[in-house]
């Protein structure tokens, strides 16, 4: 299979078509992420689970990811990146072509964990290749952009497909997705993990404090988004809003929501992190603030818009930051892991604020109060990483 593989042609290690592969290959083991609000609904409709069981089953996978994710952190320096991706998507395949026949959400759990890990394993994988780049910052960006562009496709037809063709609707899509970044693989470059340098990477040790503090804005940012987002379809319809509506409006803002990325894309660390990042949480707050007005469908709209936005940009600049603290893409392996936890915990806590009867309003505060913790924390390393840079240049 090497032999083959190194008789193909191979994208520019840091050019656009690169970028866009190794999108696919890190978004294929978390695919049913920007899913999830779609397969959530799903199993609640079409397999007739509480929303609880369908959170459980969404923190499951994902929470099996986190771990899958754990255990990239401590291979992707010492074993060669693209066997294990190849064999991790074949395994990906297989797992969503088994879920398809199950009916019993006790059956389905442990399943979609074993798929987790494996599709952890992928993410970290690929999060570890993406820090050897030139730009982590734009190819996390371009990550973003092709998961928001396939996830607003996804949410948008995919609640309509299961009346008609039950949950195998969803895991089908999955296993295509897999597939389809599987046929990329032999077209990506070796990516050596000496082929790039980092400022703080060339000093004696970490600095371990700034990084602690980008991992925990990592998972408080990514549970907060999570818990509104795997129930945000519920939330719309608990609102009074319609289902066609509700669909269209978050297939629409997430391809809105692709303007995130882009801004990450085009201007990357031009102007630094701190100051992005810091005009991005307070829109975050004040968009996830808009969803208590959710009865009127324009503050819906807008709220998914505007969140989805500064969701794509934010991350992708958080993820950038994890690249920056060695050369192999270890702490971005970890901040994959941090941010697979924080992505479990959201739909586990909201399924528990709705279950107890506490309403979508408490879920709404609930997530403010997790995004404001998260915009103080990624400040501090955002500020110390942008003087390591200016110093750097000059």
């Amino acid at each position: 299979m090497s032999v083959l593989f190194s008789r193909l042609p191979k994208a520019a290690p840091d050019g656009l078509l690169a970028a866009v592969f190794l999108a696919f290959l890190a978004t294929a083991g978390l695919f049913y992420v920007n899913i999830l609000a779609a397969i959530v609904d799903g199993l609640v409709s079409g397999m007739g689970i509480s929303e609880g069981a369908a959170g459980n089953i969404g923190s499951a996978n994902i929470y099996g990811a986190a771990l899958g994710a754990l255990g990239a952190f401590f291979v992707v320096k010492h074993l060669p990146w693209r066997p294990m991706a190849v064999l991790s998507l074949i395994g990906l395949i297989a797992l969503d072509l088994g879920s398809i026949p199950i009916r019993s959400a006790e059956v389905l759990l442990p399943m979609r964990f074993a798929h987790g890990l494996i599709g952890g394993f992928l993410v970290g994988t690929a999060f570890s290749v993406i820090a050897r780049t030139q730009s982590p910052d734009r190819t996390f960006g371009m990550l973003l952009f092709v998961q928001f562009g396939l996830g607003g496709l996804g949410v948008m037809f995919l609640p309509r497909l299961v009346p008609i063709f039950g949950t195998q609707a969803l895991f089908l899509s999955l296993a295509a997705f897999s597939l389809a970044t599987l046929l990329m693989v032999p077209f990506l470059d070796r990516y050596d993990a000496a082929r790039v340098t980092r400022p703080l990477a060339s000093q004696d040790k970490i600095r371990t404090l700034p990084l602690v503090q980008t991992l925990g804005a990592i998972f408080l940012f990514q549970m907060a988004n999570m818990a509104l987002l795997a129930f945000i379809i519920r939330l719309g319809k608990g609102y009074g809003l319609d289902t066609n509506f509700v669909s269209m409006a978050l297939g629409l803002a997430t391809w809105i929501a692709l303007l995130g990325p882009l801004v990450v894309m085009v201007i990357g660390v031009r102007y630094g992190r701190f100051w992005p990042l810091a005009i991005g949480i307070l829109l975050t707050l004040a968009g996830t603030a808009l969803f208590h007005l959710s009865a009127s469908p324009w503050a819906y709209l807008v709220a998914n818009c505007g969140t989805g936005i500064t969701w794509g940009m934010a991350i992708a600049y958080l993820f950038g930051m994890t690249a920056e603290f060695d050369k192999s893409g270890r702490t971005s392996a970890l901040g994959g892991f941090i941010s697979k936890m924080g992505l479990a915990s959201g739909p586990m806590v909201a399924g528990r604020v709705l279950d107890a009867g506490l309403g979508f309003g408490s879920l709404i505060n609930l997530a403010l109060i997790g995004l404001a913790l998260s915009g103080f924390l990624m400040l501090f390393p955002a500020r110390k990483l942008d003087q390591a840079g200016t110093q750097t240049n000059t």
